[in-house]
């Protein structure tokens, strides 16, 4: 897999679970804001630029396809990456996989893109990504294939 490519391993545990025995829905969402914080501390220069220029990157639309449940003591991991540039939002692909045994076989859990603006702070407005900030977001992009079993 690429560098560009996040991978964030975690086990489901008790506290995960809804009533029904399976991860609940809104613990997908923390799964994967868990893989994104994974890919900025892979990437700092990229955080450290933001953060000297006042801005930050928003979250502003979430679209989950959830593909199998997860149960207490599966091991999952959180793929992350870059998929889109845009004038003023980029689009972070997730997807998370469930190891299924000793031999090496995982299924698709559920899969996601995330659009985040990129938000100057001062004036609390989306604001175009351009400069450096494109230049390295572009740099970490990958395709939608690289996340493939």
């Amino acid at each position: 897999m690429s560098d560009r490519l996040s991978r964030t391993a975690l086990r489901v545990r008790g506290y995960h679970l809804d009533g029904y025995g399976h991860v609940n829905n809104a613990r997908y969402l923390e799964f994967m804001e868990e893989g994104r914080w994974t890919f900025f501390d892979e990437h700092p220069a990229l955080i450290k630029e933001l953060h000297q220029a006042g801005k930050a990157f928003v979250v502003v639309n979430l679209n989950i396809d959830y593909r199998a449940a997860a149960v207490a003591g599966d091991d999952l991991v959180v793929l992350t990456g870059i998929t889109a540039v845009g004038e003023r939002s980029a689009v972070c692909h997730h997807q998370i996989i469930r190891r299924q045994d000793g031999a090496g076989d995982s299924a698709l859990v559920a899969k996601a893109d995330v659009t985040f603006v990129l938000l100057d702070m001062k004036a609390n407005k989306a604001t175009p990504i351009e400069g450096d900030v494109r230049q390295a977001l572009n740099a970490l992009s990958l395709e939608k294939e690289a996340f493939s079993l």
